[in-house]
Formats: structure tokens, C-alpha cells, sequence
């Protein structure tokens, strides 16, 4: 029985992987397939790269995509700090329960729906305010910042929750203004937190479809929209050679954030021993 147990276990957990990251690496396998069938191997061939970087639709679409995503995150790490340490540190005020409620909204909210909800909002707003003038980049990036913002009021939320106050505490002690406290106390803390929540944004936002849908406009189709309109007449093997580009973006991202979050740890975890062994 004892030998049962973690032959199941890692039974699970190949399973898991594989379900997960056999797709991934057969788009990659067939990015480099010659043959114009995507699922047809033809013989290797990076013919499709060469084609990837010739076809302006796309690489316009990639670059409006990644623009608003990396605009969006910066915007949802900056509204949803300042949320979540408005329920973190401020305690029970007035009107906490809708102010929690309307900042976590969007979790559980279809997409649909918000979507729907933003563009009446847009159109309501161009006929009153003469702002935003159509639909494009401006109610895209409005949109996903709405989305994810909740995202990192939950993450930093949930960290400054677990924070020792006596460290706020002593600096306030020492003479320490409340901003000067958060900018080199709080904020060195959460950043590993804050570091996930601008990933977790803009990775929501690369890859938003529905709400993009509804807010976007002519001349401001994002790139998960371009996929979309091709995959419905069918795919062509450029598109996994874009995909395969963005997983190696995406895998580089991730590796450099995980090192410079955990040599942060590190240098906090000693930075704790050296206080507490007082050198």
C-alpha cells in the first residue's frame, strides 16, 4: 500500500503536466512544420517565422496588444495598491462593504456582461462629455484596467493582511511620516505582490477577448480578436509560430520575475536575521 500511494501520486501529476503542456509543445512542434496543414507534418522548416514577421496584420495587433496590456497592469497595480490598502489599513469606515464589493465585483462578474455594461457606458459618456470619442484603445484599456484591478486589490489585499504592524509601527515611533513608512517600509514588503499582480494584469489583458470585443473599433483589433477571425476560417501555421514567439516571451517573463522575487526573499530574510541577532 505504502508503494501504491505515490506511484498514484505521481501518476496524478504527470497526468496534470501533461494535460496542461502537451498542447503547448505540440503548437511548437508544428511551428516549425514545412507543410501548409497544420496538423500534417511536412519536415521541418522555419519558412513560417520568415512569413510571421512579413504579415503586418498581425505584428500590429501584437504590438496594440501588448501596448494596452502593459499600460493596463501599470494602471490596475497603481488603483489596486491603493485599494486594497484602503481595506488592509483603514479598518471598518463607511461604506466599506460597497467599497469592497463594487472593487471585487468584476471577479465574478461574466465577461459579458461587463463588457456590455462598459460600452453603454462609453456611448453614454461621448454623447454627454464629448468623451471618449469612438471606441479604440482609450475604452479598451479603461475596460481591462476595470477587470484587473480587482485582481490586484485581492493579491495586495491578502498580503498586507499578513504584515507585521510593528514594523510600520516602530518607524512611526522613530518620527517616520505615514508616506515615507509606505514608500521604504510597506512597499519593499508587498512588492513581490505587487510584482504578481502587474503580471497577473497583463497576462488577462494579452489574451481578453470578449470585452475587447465590445469596446474596441475600427483600427483597434487586439491580437486575441486577429486569431480569432482567422481561426474561424482556419488556422494557418504562422499562428503558432506566433504563439510559440509569446510562450518564450511569456517563459522568459516569468523566469526573470521568479529570480529577482526571490532574491528580494532572500535579502529580506536576511535582513530580518541581522535585526533580530542585533549586527
Amino acid at each position: 500500500m505504502s508503494r501504491r500511494v505515490p506511484v498514484f501520486r505521481l501518476s496524478v501529476l504527470v497526468f496534470g503536466f501533461a494535460f496542461l503542456y502537451v498542447p503547448i509543445l505540440s503548437l511548437i512542434f508544428y511551428s516549425f512544420n514545412k507543410s501548409r496543414l497544420v496538423t500534417v507534418w511536412g519536415g521541418f522548416s522555419t519558412e513560417w517565422y520568415g512569413k510571421l514577421f512579413q504579415n503586418d496584420q498581425i505584428l500590429n495587433a501584437a504590438w496594440l496588444s501588448l501596448k494596452i496590456a502593459a499600460i493596463n497592469a501599470t494602471g490596475a497595480v497603481i488603483l489596486g495598491t491603493l485599494a486594497g490598502l484602503a481595506l488592509a489599513r483603514f479598518g471598518k469606515f463607511s461604506g466599506r462593504t460597497l467599497f469592497s464589493g463594487m472593487t471585487t465585483a468584476p471577479l465574478v462578474m461574466p465577461e459579458v456582461i461587463t463588457g456590455l455594461s462598459l460600452l453603454v457606458l462609453f456611448v453614454a459618456m461621448e454623447q454627454i462629455f464629448g468623451w471618449p470619442q469612438g471606441r479604440g484603445v482609450t475604452t479598451i484599456t479603461i475596460a481591462h484596467m476595470t477587470l484587473t484591478m480587482a485582481y490586484v486589490t485581492v493579491i495586495v489585499q491578502s498580503r498586507l493582511s499578513t504584515l507585521d504592524d510593528s514594523l510600520e509601527e516602530a518607524a512611526m515611533d522613530l518620527g517616520a511620516r505615514p508616506a515615507k513608512i509606505f514608500f521604504l517600509i510597506t512597499l519593499p514588503i508587498i512588492a513581490p505582490a505587487l510584482v504578481s499582480g502587474w503580471l497577473l494584469a497583463f497576462t488577462i489583458s494579452l489574451d481578453d477577448l470578449v470585452i475587447a470585443s465590445f469596446v474596441s473599433g475600427p483600427g483597434s483589433s487586439t491580437l486575441p480578436m486577429v486569431i480569432f477571425s482567422k481561426v474561424r476560417l482556419g488556422v494557418s501555421p504562422d499562428i503558432n509560430a506566433l504563439a510559440s514567439i509569446m510562450v518564450l516571451l511569456v517563459t522568459i517573463g516569468v523566469v526573470i520575475a521568479g529570480i529577482l522575487m526571490q532574491r528580494q526573499e532572500k535579502r529580506r530574510q536576511r535582513d530580518m536575521q541581522m535585526a533580530a541577532t542585533g549586527k
